[in-house]
């Protein structure tokens, strides 16, 4: 199987419902694989149970240098969660998903039989991406934003929507300043560098981690794309090239917390993945510009320079339209099962 084979094979739509519940289960459970996650590390194993499926944080699997507190990983699992539940509809599960900080973080969607229906959201999940690449700079009609921040507010979450250029400058003063930090950092380096998939037969061996296609890099042998990766990969081409992306955006979205705990961070996933998937259905891509919030140091600066008061700015992300980018891989169903 070569890569384009290996991407049409996942992110692909049923052709039509499984004939027996297992079944079920494992499609509904691919539908929520097809979630973003930190450096698609893919931080997440399910359980099938009685009447549910548990979505379980994945250690094994942590970020620990851009993402020391695991929060990016919990809203990895929001993500996920929230596709599961937009699929268990359309299969006709009515899906309440549940946060226990108790058992070690795991999600439990509980499922209730009810009438088959396809949302327009579920529709979007084998086309939704994160793009990076340049947007075309145009704006927004009134009632796509709208739609944008219907989508990503939740419980105890809101999204925060900025297309006044002045504000997008100030966001983009924290991308490039947490950037210069990541990038100075060797521990980070070596990190992103290990989830760096350059080839790809690498890609499809691991189903995980960055295809170098995704980021616009043509595929290579790992030895010479470690040392490319190495060579080139500099503050000031980085800084040019967020700084090309957030001005080419039509605006810039902040996930904010009323609390900052794990609950809120499945939630914010659940917001994200929400405002994600709408987005998409209008035609709209979006891409992490998260270095204001991955920094410790810069995240509550940040927040004051947002007015956020005792909240945490969860996720930092740029929209707008563009064209589309070569997609990730991800793990079949059977590797994630527990």
């Amino acid at each position: 199987m070569n890569h384009e084979e290996a991407v049409q094979s996942i992110w692909r739509h049923s052709e039509g419902a499984p004939a027996d519940d297992a079944a079920q289960m494992k499609e509904i459970i691919r539908y929520a694989t097809l979630a973003p996650s930190g450096h698609n590390t893919q931080c997440w194993r399910f359980r099938l149970e009685n009447r549910s499926i548990a979505i379980l944080p994945d250690l094994s699997r942590r970020t620990p240098v851009v993402d020391p507190d695991d929060h990016h990983l919990f809203v990895s699992l929001g993500c996920a969660a929230e596709n599961l539940v937009q699929a268990a509809r359309a299969f006709g599960f009515m899906g309440n998903a549940e946060f226990s900080p108790a058992t070690g973080g795991v999600i439990t969607v509980a499922l209730e039989r009810s009438k088959a229906e396809e949302s327009p959201l579920f529709k979007t999940i084998p086309h939704r991406q994160c793009t990076r690449t340049d947007f075309d700079g145009k704006p927004l009609a009134p009632e796509e934003l709208r739609l944008l921040e219907a989508a990503g507010t939740g419980n105890g979450v809101a999204v925060i929507l900025l297309t006044e250029r002045e504000a997008m400058e100030k966001v983009l003063e924290y991308v490039l300043q947490g950037n210069t930090f990541q990038i100075n950092n060797p521990a980070f380096v070596n990190e992103l560098e290990s989830w760096i998939r350059f080839s790809d037969g690498e890609a499809i061996r691991t189903g995980d981690g960055l295809t170098a296609r995704s980021t616009g890099s043509p595929p290579a042998p790992r030895w010479l794309g470690r040392l490319l990766f190495r060579t080139f990969f500099r503050v000031k081409p980085e800084n040019d090239k967020y700084a090309r992306h957030i001005r080419s955006s039509a605006g810039i979205a902040v996930f904010v917390s009323n609390a900052d705990d794990k609950d809120h961070w499945v939630e914010a996933g659940r917001c994200y993945e929400r405002f994600a998937l709408q987005a998409t259905a209008l035609g709209i891509r979006n891409a992490f510009v998260n270095q204001p919030v991955e920094e410790s140091r810069l995240r509550p600066e940040f927040a004051k320079a947002l007015g956020l008061g005792d909240r945490r700015p969860d996720l930092v992300v740029r929209f707008g339209r563009g064209k589309e980018m070569p997609r990730s891989l991800r793990r079949p169903v059977e590797s994630v099962l527990v």
